[in-house]
């Protein structure tokens, strides 16, 4: 049984990497062979291009280009056989396979090369990821953490949207945003107020100060841009700063143009709404501290605190509708962080059909209830 066993799992991979080349090549013996034992006025000899060109699309250039030289020499052999290769049809017959073979062997090249492009780009992306969108903890004491990405891009696993989180004496201090636009002008102004968020997070006490010290540090960042950038007026950053003490649940918000987070508290959902939600960052109208009003509220245990970017809630399915996330999270409350946002991630695609126009962003933060003394989380 086992040496049955490993026979299959050995020939399993060698029919998926060697079953197609080698069909491909009886094919090609099968048409030389039908050719020379057909009659003389039957020339199947150029259905031989017929070979490279399946070839190239499973197979790499090495592989095309080796089952396209098989196809040129088995016209050479149908042409000595049946007349000699100084014949006019049977030499047109060769220079024909051979220019259809070396054209799809530079075809097959081309596709490889930009798979490999791709490749590379995405490891980037990957990279720029893992420094910008460092991975939240999943605990810090009574809290329990969730959160994903969700980039419009095909290629790219980073956008506008951005979150972070820095521990505290007390519990955690979280900023989500969304920056205008997509590009790699987006990834700029995102690293900018991620780089600003954690120094700053720990040498502001309060969140207006913190707010104001992100909305000088964009401004900053804007009126060094270069003169060429014609949408330097135009870029901007909506996004929420928050303190959550992890031994009590206590809250503030902080609101800079973003949509409000939910509270989700025994299967039902309460929007936390800013009293006096201030502009968005980057707009430099010589805001400063004072302007930035604190909105508090209490996590108590096993509630969920819902925080998003505008990729969520502005999804459209396909007859214009756009995504109830409000429906949808109050279904899922009583799966934890965890399984709420792996239940959106899924859903979210699902309901646009595929492909989202915008990035999306969300963090799930849960308050359990307070562990017994001595023990850890």
């Amino acid at each position: 049984m086992v040496l049955r066993r490993r026979l299959a799992e050995f020939r399993h991979p060698w029919q998926t990497a060697h079953a197609l080349p080698v069909l491909t090549v009886v094919l090609i013996v099968v048409i030389t062979v039908v050719d020379l034992i057909s009659s003389p006025d039957v020339h199947l000899g150029p259905l031989l291009v017929v070979a490279p060109a399946l070839a190239a699309s499973f197979a790499g250039p090495r592989l095309t280009a080796g089952i396209g030289a098989v196809a040129v020499g088995a016209q050479m052999l149908i042409a000595a056989l049946r007349g000699g290769l100084g014949t006019r049809n049977h030499l047109m017959q060769v220079i024909a396979v051979a220019m259809i073979s070396v054209l799809v062997w530079y075809l097959c090249l081309r596709r490889e090369q930009r798979r490999r492009e791709v490749v590379r780009l995405r490891s980037v992306a990957e990279a720029a990821q893992r420094v910008l969108l460092r991975p939240l903890p999943r605990r810090v004491g009574s809290l329990r953490i969730a959160s994903f990405y969700l980039a419009a891009d095909d290629e790219a696993q980073i956008g506008g949207d951005l979150y972070a989180l820095a521990r505290t004496d007390v519990g955690i201090r979280l900023i989500i945003g969304d920056v205008r636009g997509k590009g790699l002008a987006a990834i700029g102004d995102a690293a900018q107020l991620l780089g600003a968020f954690r120094e700053g997070a720990h040498r502001f006490a309060a969140l207006p100060e913190l707010a104001a010290a992100l909305e000088e540090s964009i401004c900053r960042y804007l009126a060094e841009l270069s003169p060429t950038d014609t949408d330097a007026d135009e870029r901007f950053i909506t996004g929420i700063v928050a303190d959550l003490r992890e031994h009590d649940g206590v809250g503030a918000l902080t609101t800079f143009g973003h949509p409000p987070p939910l509270l989700l508290r025994d299967g039902r959902v309460h929007t936390l709404d800013a009293r006096r939600p201030a502009p968005p960052l980057g707009l430099c109208q010589g805001i400063d501290a004072a302007d930035y009003v604190v909105d508090t509220f209490t996590l108590h245990a096993r509630d969920i605190l819902v925080l998003y970017t505008d990729g969520v809630i502005e999804a459209r399915a396909p007859d214009g509708t756009f995504y109830p996330l409000t429906e949808r999270v109050a279904g899922w409350s009583d799966l934890g962080p965890e399984g709420l946002l792996d239940h959106l991630r899924h859903d979210l695609p699902a309901y646009v059909g595929g492909r989202l126009a915008d990035d999306a962003a969300v963090v799930a933060i849960e308050r359990t209830p307070t562990l017994p003394p001595g023990r850890r989380c």
